[in-house]
């Protein structure tokens, strides 16, 4: 077996691996490696890099490992389908290029439980600022950042649709918001993107290709990493196997999984490290009983309400393959045009209810209707809002259930499987329709598609949820950081308890999954954590007072 050796291995070419290879390897007496599972993000592949393509790589074998859950059992049994990025980058390659921080509120929550008082609003801030260049804040703003290599390009939202759709809402009682990501989240607003200058800005493109020559940083594609080396309980390597072929070593001063909320777990199951029953099942040695390592698994659930337009103002021409030519090549020779917009270019954040303190639903508004996946209902133009409650209390699992590191985990999300997921689901629909039907919105409606007027009573709506819902592709939580019993990760370390040497930097570590698209916040937590790894004095927190809907 060859082997070699480095101060740092990061296990996850994503997001958060992206931007720690950048800050590790900032120290040119650091050798850092990155093993990415997936493919180069070539410069050359449109369907990365032009914003309007995002609904090519998503099912796609080369762009997507193509999870699904196990058939959720309050939703008829459905296989859920969950794209993740099989590309340098990870999902930040293929995802909405929506970026989001979150509620402050949400934080707030998470420094509540025990031992997590460094990760509060005031601690993340200033990491939010950090890591971003936001264009359309003025100089002096509080809340956002203007030198971090994440460079916030706002949507232009010119369709004379997103204009009816930010009047409708606020005849419906919802008020208007400067900044999403600032001094108030709750309300609508045009959207951040990681978008510049016409093409996506993925945290490869951001963090990781602009220092790829340093001599002390290795990135390697299709290395699977197939478990943690441990002497007795220190992490001192990790084995992978590149493009398929034999099994290589690579000892490690630090092993860092930055594989996500789905791959994390399964690298720490199969390294010895989870709940021993399961892993004794499977005859694998136990090296640390965790037995949080892939509970607590959060996600975003969404529908689309879509309706027909009357008139010809919609994105719809774009999608028939005779404009394809003409699209790429002003995308590719102007930068400009429609392969330039994610579509994503405005939405908000509502309360469904007033028991809540801070907004539990979230709206992304398109001129166009289509799904995720690139298929359009029958017609023509038409318009729609994807919607979700933000904070549910589902909780569900990712196991494994073979030793083989190929085989994709066992996910089990428990959708819609408690009484406050499925109170505001009936709640999230009766939002839009209410703002959907507004006067503004009027001389554009030409009917509601989907779900259909026939869908009214609670029960009708929360069967159209079971048969028609997506993920809105946030997992998350499932190494969440804490001090109790079913936590996995130390928040003052990012050590995984039980361990040496063997810290855990993405999505995985959050407790709770945040009111938002989770880029955002997966890239804040990278940020921290790689002061935290690095030895530095951390960032001073920032006491911003933000908006709350109750004082106190």
């Amino acid at each position: 077996m060859a082997r070699d050796g480095y101060d740092v291995v990061i296990v996850g070419g994503g997001s958060a691996g992206c931007a720690l290879a950048n800050r590790l390897s900032a120290d040119p007496s650091t050798r850092v490696l990155v093993l990415e599972a997936g493919r180069s993000d070539y410069p050359w592949d449109v369907f990365v890099h032009m914003p309007a393509a995002l609904t090519f790589p998503s099912g796609s074998r080369f762009y997507d490992w193509r999870y699904e859950s196990e058939p959720e059992p309050h939703m008829g049994g459905r296989r859920i389908a969950h794209a993740r990025g099989k590309v340098l980058g990870g999902s930040s390659s293929i995802n909405g290029m929506i970026f989001q921080r979150g509620n402050p509120l949400d934080y707030e929550r998470w420094a509540a439980d025990p031992g997590m008082d460094t990760w509060d609003y005031a601690h993340c801030l200033p990491y939010f600022m950090r890591m971003e260049t936001c264009l359309a804040a003025e100089p002096d703003d509080p809340f956002r950042g203007h030198s971090g290599p994440l460079v916030l390009e706002r949507g232009p939202a010119t369709n004379p649709l997103f204009g009816a759709f930010l009047q409708a809402v606020q005849e419906a009682g919802y008020p208007l918001t400067d900044d999403v990501n600032g001094y108030r989240q709750e309300g609508f607003a045009k959207f951040d993107r990681n978008v510049h200058r016409g093409r996506r800005l993925s945290a490869a493109r951001a963090y990781l290709h602009p220092v790829m020559s340093r001599p002390n940083l290795d990135v390697r594609t299709g290395a699977l990493v197939t478990k943690v080396a441990f002497d007795g309980t220190r992490a001192v390597g990790v084995e992978y196997s590149h493009w398929g072929r034999s099994v290589r070593r690579v000892d490690a001063g630090e092993v860092v999984l930055c594989g996500g909320a789905i791959n994390t777990p399964q690298v720490l199951q199969l390294s010895g490290v989870g709940d021993p029953g399961l892993l004794r099942g499977l005859g694998i040695p136990v090296v640390a009983g965790l037995p949080g390592v892939g509970e607590n698994l959060q996600d975003h659930l969404e529908v689309y309400v879509q309706h027909e337009c009357t008139q010809p103002v919609s994105m719809q021409p774009y999608l028939k393959l005779r404009h394809y030519p003409g699209v790429g090549a002003r995308w590719l020779f102007l930068r400009n045009g429609p392969g330039t917009t994610n579509h994503f270019e405005a939405g908000g954040f509502a309360r469904s209810n007033d028991d809540v303190d801070y907004p539990n639903l979230m709206f992304h508004f398109l001129p166009i209707a289509v799904r995720y996946d690139g298929t359009a209902p029958a017609g023509g133009h038409g318009y729609q809002v994807h919607i979700g409650p933000m904070y549910s209390d589902s909780r569900g699992t990712c196991t494994i259930t073979s030793t083989d590191p190929r085989k994709h985990p066992a996910l089990r999300f428990n959708y819609l499987s408690t009484d406050q997921d499925r109170r505001e689901w009936v709640e999230a629909l009766h939002v839009a329709r209410k703002i959907l039907e507004q006067p503004a919105l009027r001389a554009f409606d030409a009917g509601e598609v989907s779900p259909g007027p026939q869908v009214e009573s609670d029960e009708q709506i929360l069967e159209w949820v079971a048969r028609d819902a997506e993920t809105a592709l946030h997992p998350s939580c499932t190494a969440a950081m804490g001090t109790g019993p079913m936590s996995v990760v130390d928040p003052l370390t990012m050590q995984v308890h039980g361990t040496s040497g063997l810290r855990v930097v993405d999505a995985s570590v959050m407790p709770y999954v945040t009111n938002g698209n989770i880029y955002a916040p997966v890239m804040m937590v990278a940020e921290k954590a790689a002061d935290i790894i690095l030895g530095n004095t951390p960032l001073p927190p920032v006491k911003a007072e933000f908006y709350r809907h109750r004082a106190g």
